[in-house]
């Protein structure tokens, strides 16, 4: 359940009372996602979702990621873009949190995408680093090469058993993994961090095909490497639950991505090394939040061990 800070359907009625979006229809808790507070919200209007900001994500990086949805819908990229409210603002606050309005995204997310849709949703990230190339507001990755370092001096104390297995392997392998982020011939640019199946919706689109409606959840947003957010959305995509790579679904999903975007021969020799980087910035949030799981916190914290295995297919491919 990913509702941590509840609203009543009075609490939205008044709140969307500052937007011309209409009279409240309906308010629906959305179960999915373990980062913020999602509801569906219809109005007289349509469908909308309004988020409350928890914790993780830093009211001071809304308007990189409010701003990288808006710069992408207003060029034609499938993603929802944010509502301004009656001041011309798109970010506001609800029950001591910040919150926004975005529009509703139509579809949903392949649990078993094929390698069609691999290909499709490869080209779709290709599109997202194209037309954000321009945007011009940066934000610093804020889980980037030093909050690893961070992450896994937090854990070191109370890791046990194999979680303290996992983490010994990982410390070990941190100062070479941090290399590429020094490579100034790695083309940079607004990425978005968190391109997993479950931030991609498909949808039938007008002439009747399965297609991309909607990427959603630009949190995690940031100006970076791009070819890490294609080890990230490779290291999501390509693999099992068990963390086993997906030969087919991993070349189809690249394949689709270099069909828009072809990778740099730097960017090429790089990849096996971003997505260890990938494999090892996963397994550190996961490793982090199940140390320090709150037992009051209704989301199941994710096993980190799945991401853990990745690295052995990534080291594999550094060799070849």
């Amino acid at each position: 359940m990913a509702v941590f800070t509840p609203v009543t359907p009075a609490q939205a009625a008044d709140y969307l009372m500052r937007y011309p979006l209409g009279d409240l229809v309906a308010l629906t808790p959305i179960a999915e996602g373990v980062e913020n507070t999602n509801y569906k919200l219809e109005t007289t209007s349509g469908a909308y979702v309004l988020t409350l900001f928890e914790g993780r994500t830093d009211a001071a990086s809304l308007p990189f990621c409010l701003g990288l949805t808006r710069h992408l819908a207003a060029r034609g990229f499938p993603t929802p873009s944010p509502v301004a409210d009656r001041q011309g603002e798109i970010i506001g606050h609800l029950n001591g949190r910040a919150a926004a309005i975005l529009h509703w995204a139509p579809g949903a997310w392949k649990r078993q995408p094929s390698d069609k849709e691999q290909y499709r949703a490869g080209q779709v990230l290709a599109l997202l680093h194209l037309d954000a190339a321009d945007y011009a507001v940066e934000r610093k990755n804020p889980v980037g090469p030093e909050a690893w370092s961070a992450l896994a001096a937090r854990c070191d104390g109370p890791a046990k058993g194999v979680d303290r297995k996992m983490l010994d392997q990982i410390k070990a392998l941190l100062p070479r993994l941090a290399e590429p982020w020094s490579d100034p011939a790695l083309p940079r640019g607004p990425i978005h961090a968190d391109y997993f199946p479950d931030n991609v919706l498909f949808a039938t689109n007008e002439h009747g095909k399965c297609d991309v409606g909607g990427v959603i959840d630009f949190y995690f947003g940031c100006t970076d490497v791009l070819a890490y957010d294609l080890a990230i959305a490779l290291s999501a995509w390509g693999f099992d639950a068990e963390g086993r790579p997906m030969h087919s679904a991993l070349r189809a999903f690249q394949k689709g991505y270099e069909s828009v975007r072809p990778l740099t021969p730097a960017e090429a020799e790089a990849l096996p090394g971003l997505g260890a980087a990938a494999a090892v910035r996963f397994t550190l949030t996961r490793l982090h939040d199940r140390i320090f799981h709150d037992p009051a916190n209704l989301v199941t914290p994710k096993d980190p061990a799945p991401f853990f295995r990745r690295l052995d297919y990534w080291k594999a491919a550094e060799t070849v």
